[in-house]
């Protein structure tokens, strides 16, 4: 891989992880119209550690409180960390059995230009809905389990090619009445089982290979997109702190406009 390539796709994974925009439709552009190669399954583990380490980074304080919690519940004491760990997990359930099942069943039915441009569109016209028309008075502290469950499988269409984890997430959890920023921090504190379950079933499939060389691309993949994760939390958190989703959904519709053109030959 060039070095172009490499900076071309730690910048899409550590911004797109993150931020209410498709990544799958900025994949598309950089394969498509700027050449970048298949980056392959080292490289894929590469920039899955690096987003990682950028959420663990910026929200240690959650984490810390979440083990803390867990810890408490096992000397029989309730604790809200302990409860904010029970909503992740169940949060991710959905989307490991849908991903399990479409992965066994043919996921590359979804994996076209149109679907990818559509869900861009789509979905952003949600997230707007659900800024404008969701309530501002709920923080994560207010959580119950239905919201977990909602926001859940709000998670699982982000299956869909074009759709966006964050995106998506940012909508069920702004639908339920959360604040901006109390959505962003949910959405990404669900981001860690998630990046964990795909570059874990990624890291198997490349030890399967017998291919688990660290190369130095991959090392620089990684903290690449570690640093533009960690920038893209960092301004989206104190954007929403401020305003609202708007601009996003302004990008994803010029963005998948230009999907629907490239798709339809337009």
């Amino acid at each position: 891989m060039t070095l172009l390539d490499i900076a071309v796709l730690a910048l899409i994974q550590g911004i797109t992880e993150f931020l209410p925009v498709s990544s799958q439709g900025h994949v598309y552009l950089a394969e498509n119209l700027l050449g970048v190669s298949d980056q392959g399954l080292v490289m894929v583990v590469a920039l899955h550690v690096g987003t990682l380490g950028a959420v663990v980074l910026y929200f240690w304080r959650d984490l810390w409180a979440i083990l803390a919690g867990l810890g408490r519940l096992l000397r029989g004491r309730s604790d809200p960390g302990a409860d904010l760990a029970g909503y992740l997990a169940i949060a991710s359930v959905p989307v490991a059995i849908a991903g399990f099942a479409l992965n066994r069943y043919g996921a590359e039915v979804l994996r076209t230009t149109p679907v990818i441009a559509w869900a861009t569109i789509g979905f952003g016209i949600v997230l707007y809905a659900s800024d404008r028309l969701g309530m501002t008075v709920r923080r994560i502290e207010h959580m119950r389990l239905g919201d977990a469950i909602i926001i859940g499988l709000a998670q699982a269409l982000a299956l869909i090619p074009g759709t966006s984890r964050s995106g998506i997430t940012m909508s069920a959890a702004r639908m339920l009445g959360m604040e901006r920023a109390e959505a962003a921090r949910f959405s990404m504190l669900l981001s860690i089982p998630a990046i964990l379950g795909a570059g874990g079933l990624t890291a198997v499939d490349l030890y399967l290979a017998g291919d688990v060389a660290l190369t130095e691309a991959a090392i620089l993949a990684a903290t690449m997109a570690f640093i533009a994760a960690t920038i893209a939390i960092s301004a989206l958190m104190a954007w929403l702190r401020r305003s609202s989703f708007t601009p996003f959904v302004v990008y994803r519709v010029l963005l998948g406009g230009a999907l629907l053109g490239i798709a339809y030959g337009m």
